[in-house]
């Protein structure tokens, strides 16, 4: 008889309620997916490099062009001097490039420090390794880090701890005296740091995106790990890249490889011309503040109690006034009987810690904000 490697896991909870979407022809605020086209241009740029013959395999490490483009933003942004060759890695999304962290550095028995509420591929990349999740609760509702917990929990036996920035699922982000007080902890332990930044450009009221890559005593232990889909609306071309030292990067790649090897080589192309762009990272922050806004401008008359959100496309709204029925239920009733889809928070705890807190994603059009918004102020 087979024996499952992950017996308690089954399809995820954004192809759950999806597909529960789309049988009820529900607004689909649920799974993380922009509602708008990819900029024109750089769908002319993937057809130039098609057309112009750049259609096999892309260097394992990727497109040297694209890496150093990330290479310079880096710098631009955060101050830190990475090398392409040797620091960038581009891979099959983010997703993959979080696996490959994972698996680079965590071995039989070793513990992962993990900020819950957690993104769900993290404890599943964990366990496959034989590593030991070691789950530290956010402080509701404001879902900030303990940091006294995070510092108990650390041992001689934590490999890896890991954050995200801004967050998914509470759109909260981390601050400077975040990374003061995780740079104090780190400095005691043998510990390194995987850093799942994938949306550093959805960020909101003046805040700024503090990367580890700011700090360099943080940086030279960390996989820092970000996605194009998230920037230019293009979740469907999985292209994501690390950023690690090379010692870190040189495990990392001992990994990729044979996962995915190289992702498509025009893409790759193609995002290395368009980042020469600046404005469009530049200008996301303001284009998603808006959207953010908005939804709260047609949630006002509503019963739902919204969270704060400073970063992501992703905002919280607490049902807690309206009903007790637990967050899985009322995420299904919402799709089922109103046709509004969204996702329980309860999904990203490993103890399914429940605060009548669902998320909803907010990077879609006006209209079907509108239309949502409209639903859920009659509940």
């Amino acid at each position: 008889m087979l024996q499952s490697k992950l017996p308690q896991v089954g399809v995820t909870i954004f192809t759950r309620m999806t597909q529960l979407a789309n049988k009820y022809n529900a607004y689909n605020l649920s799974q993380g997916f922009p509602e708008f086209d990819v900029p024109s241009e750089l769908m002319d740029l993937v057809e130039k490099y098609v057309r112009t013959g750049n259609n096999q395999y892309a260097p394992m490490q990727g497109v040297y062009e694209l890496r150093e483009q990330i290479a310079r933003k880096a710098m631009e942004l955060y101050g830190a001097k990475i090398n392409p060759g040797e620091e960038v890695t581009i891979t099959s999304g983010a997703t993959e490039a979080l696996y490959a962290a994972i698996t680079a550095v965590v071995h039989q028995d070793d513990e992962v420090i993990v900020i819950e509420p957690a993104f769900d591929s993290y404890l599943p990349a964990i366990q496959l390794n034989g590593g030991r999740p070691i789950c530290i609760e956010m402080i509701y509702p404001d879902y900030r880090i303990d940091w006294d917990k995070v510092a108990d929990a650390v041992s001689d036996k934590t490999r890896l701890i890991i954050l995200n920035t801004p967050h998914n699922p509470t759109g909260t982000i981390l601050m400077p005296e975040d990374l003061m007080i995780l740079r104090d902890i780190i400095t005691r332990t043998e510990a390194y740091i995987l850093s799942d930044e994938v949306y550093e450009h959805i960020i909101f009221d003046g805040q700024q995106h503090y990367s580890l890559l700011k700090d360099a005593e943080l940086s030279n232990r960390s996989f820092v790990i970000s996605s194009f889909g998230k920037t230019y609306h293009a979740t469907g071309w999985k292209i994501g890249y690390c950023i690690a030292p090379p010692q870190l990067t040189t495990e990392l790649r001992r990994i990729h490889q044979f996962l995915t090897f190289s992702s498509p080589t025009p893409i790759q192309m193609a995002f290395a011309e368009f980042m020469e762009n600046k404005e469009i990272y530049r200008e996301l922050p303001l284009f998603y503040q808006q959207k953010r806004d908005q939804f709260l401008s047609f949630l006002k008359n509503s019963r739902f109690k919204p969270l704060q959100c400073r970063g992501s496309y992703f905002l919280l709204l607490d049902y807690s006034s309206i009903t007790d029925v637990p967050d899985t239920e009322f995420a299904r009733q919402l799709t089922v009987e109103y046709r509004v889809a969204s996702i329980p928070i309860s999904v990203f705890y490993n103890r399914a810690t429940d605060n009548r807190v669902l998320r909803f994603c907010f990077a879609k059009n006006d209209d079907t904000l509108r239309k949502s918004a409209e639903i859920l102020c009659k509940i």
